[in-house]
């Protein structure tokens, strides 16, 4: 897939993502958790699109910034009412290329994984890092790697079949560099659209030494937004990193706190 850079995958699906993302779970238990974790604030979110985390969260009293590669993704923000009240910064959030400190920075919906390399990965959690408070706390809500969806290196799914269209995902996987190329195809009566998605995942034991080489650590790992223990079978994640200094979940669970 040419022709495919950090603002390719909002501009092309802005026009329909809050449409077709209405019937995912209510985000409000993520935003409870959020807000509890975020303390008095500011609050910085990698990748703010539409503003379906931002907003409500705005709500709670914090001060809300983004940032976003996709004009048109934080066009459909600015639309909403209070939208443009967010500050965003343009531009690839690997940089995190804001100024100041936040007391919790967070990346949710499987945005950290847009990233296509894991260098870039590695600089967005040390730049994540140099922008923490002291207990300050950077967030990562992924899905955990499923390689047995792949058949030879392939896989087609169906989505959602409504009456008048059909959502299909068409995917090619390189195990080797943990990359997979997509697209969302969505056929109605009378079109065939075609929206790319190109992501580089990594595990939940990759994500911990990146946070370790930022001078991070794991504080805590849940298997959603409800809090649920992460075990085997989970099949996504939401992890809590925070300074070397502070006191981590397993540190607590050594001297049986």
């Amino acid at each position: 897939m040419t022709d495919y850079d950090a603002a390719t995958y909002g501009d092309r699906i802005a026009e329909v993502y809050d449409d077709w993302y209405v019937e995912r779970p209510d985000p409000s238990a993520m935003v409870a958790a959020l807000a509890e974790l975020a303390g008095a604030g500011p609050v910085l979110e990698l990748g703010v699109g539409t503003g379906r985390v931002a907003l409500p969260l705005a709500t709670q009293g914090l001060a809300v910034h983004g940032i976003d590669a996709s004009a048109a993704m934080v066009a459909k923000l600015r639309a909403k009412p209070s939208g443009d009240a967010i500050p965003v910064t343009m531009g690839d959030f690997a940089e995190v290329g804001v100024a100041g400190r936040f007391s919790l920075i967070f990346v949710v919906f499987n945005t950290f994984f847009a990233l296509l390399s894991q260098a870039d990965q590695v600089r967005c959690f040390r730049n994540a890092a140099d922008h923490l408070t002291d207990e300050g706390v950077f967030v990562v809500e992924a899905f955990v790697p499923d390689l047995s969806r792949f058949q030879r290196g392939h896989s087609l799914s169906v989505e959602s079949v409504r009456a008048d269209l059909v959502l299909l995902n068409a995917a090619e996987h390189d195990p080797l560099q943990q990359r997979i190329v997509s697209q969302h195809l969505v056929i109605s009566d009378d079109s065939i659209r075609l929206y790319p998605v190109q992501m580089r995942y990594a595990w939940p034991a990759e994500l911990d030494l990146m946070a370790r080489q930022a001078g991070l650590r794991l504080r805590e790992r849940w298997a959603d937004w409800d809090r649920q223990p992460f075990g085997p079978s989970s099949t996504r994640h939401v992890s809590i990193y925070g300074r070397s200094g502070a006191r981590s979940q397993e540190q607590d669970r050594a001297v049986g706190i």
